[in-house]
Parts: structure tokens; sequence; C-alpha cells
């Protein structure tokens, strides 16, 4: 993974500029923390221009599973994103991981524990959609937006061939394969079926749902989650 990392270092060193200018942004004005949205996906069942769209609109970072990937494998990057929490924030995050080994499904295993800080940090650093990787189960479910896309065979069929121009045959045969390799990642690392729908807030079918739809939907559900410093605001 040495030349991913290569690869993922100048990606790593401009979103943490972009964090540390968010913080100071926050420090000076008292922000409250910005929204985080989890994207869990059947292959297939969403266009690439989705997410662009509502990273745009949304005015999100959108962090990819390779990117999350790639810093969970390297120990060096993984705490060189934590490093840029404050104490009161990498305090919380370290409280969170022992909750998680003590309560739920996550396993005493390497890449998992830098998994789970690497995006608990981005989910502390907010202003995020975060893809893949189980995000959706690491972080706390009442500060997250938890979506996940769904669509029938044919539907998913017709993105991939036409997103990635490959013939049909192709395009079912990778779905096939992705779905499989999806599932399979979730099941060692977390203990949980990725199709169980408790582990989110949407499921949203996207069979006969267009682009400006999905983004109204998830709009509309973005305002009933509550962000940290607003809970507080209501008590």
């Amino acid at each position: 993974m040495k030349t991913g990392n290569m690869e993922l270092n100048p990606i790593v060193e401009k979103q943490i500029k972009k964090w540390e200018i968010s913080k100071e942004r926050r420090k000076d004005r008292k922000e409250a923390s910005s929204s985080v949205i989890t994207i869990s996906r059947q292959p297939g069942s969403i266009v690439n221009e989705l997410v662009q769209r509502l990273s745009k609109e949304l005015k999100l970072d959108i962090i990819d599973s390779k990117v999350i990937h790639g810093v969970a494998e390297s120990v060096k990057m993984s705490d060189k994103v934590v490093s840029h929490l404050d104490e009161k924030t990498r305090n919380v995050l370290d409280n969170w991981i022992v909750y998680l080994k003590a309560t739920r499904f996550l396993l005493a295993d390497t890449y998992v524990y830098h998994l789970t800080k690497v995006i608990g940090s981005i989910g502390k650093q907010g202003n995020a959609i975060i893809i893949g990787r189980g995000a959706n189960l690491i972080l706390p479910p009442d500060e997250t937006l938890r979506v996940r896309f769904i669509a029938p065979m044919e539907t998913k069929v017709h993105h991939m061939m036409h997103e990635f121009n490959i013939p049909e045959e192709d395009a079912r045969q990778q779905i096939i394969l992705k779905e499989a390799e999806r599932g399979d990642s979730i099941r060692r690392y977390f203990k949980v079926d990725i199709e169980d729908p408790i582990n989110y807030d949407l499921i949203i079918n996207t069979e006969f749902l267009g682009v400006e739809n999905i983004i109204g939907v998830i709009k509309s559900a973005l305002k009933f989650k509550k962000t940290p410093s607003r809970r507080e605001t209501d008590k």
C-alpha cells in the first residue's frame, strides 16, 4: 500500500488544511459543527453526479472510501488526521472508541482501530460526506445522517453500463462481485449485515427517483439531525 499512500498524501494534506481553516473560523465565530452524511450504496444504485451535486449544494467535502482505507492503513497518516482535533474533541473520540469496543462489534484489529479513529476524526471535523467503509456503523447515529442507496438489478446495470461505458454482462458481473465484497467486508469488520435497515436513517430506492428528488429528500432529513452544539443549546 506504499504507492497508494504516496498518492493519497496530497489529498490528505489538502483536507487537513481545510480542517485547520474551518477550526479557526469556528473559534472566531463560535459556529456550530457542520453536517456529516454517511453514504452506503449498492453498486450501480447511484451515479457519481448525485454525490457531486449533493456536495456542491450542501457545501460538504466528499471523503471517499479509497482515501479512508489508505489513511487507516497508515498509522502515521492516521495519527496526523487525529492530531488536528483539539484536546477536548480527541477525548470525546477516545471515549467513543472505548464505547464501541465495549458495547458493539468493534474488533481488536489494528486496521479497524485506525479506521475507527480516522472516520471518527472526520466526523468530529464535520462538513463531510463520507462514502463507504462502515462509517454509518462507526459514527454516533444521533450526530450523523446515515443514507443507503438501493435499486433493482436492472436499474443498477443500466447505471453501470452508461457511467463506465461497459457491456451489459460486464456491468452485471461487476455489480455481483462488488456487492459480495462489500457485504463480506462489513460482516468481517463489524459483524453485521450491510443490508440491515436498522443501521440507516434513510434507505432510498433510486429506480424512479431522479437526482433532484433524492437531494430534496436528503436535505429535508438533514434538518431533523442535530449537531452536538445544537443539542447543547437546546438544553
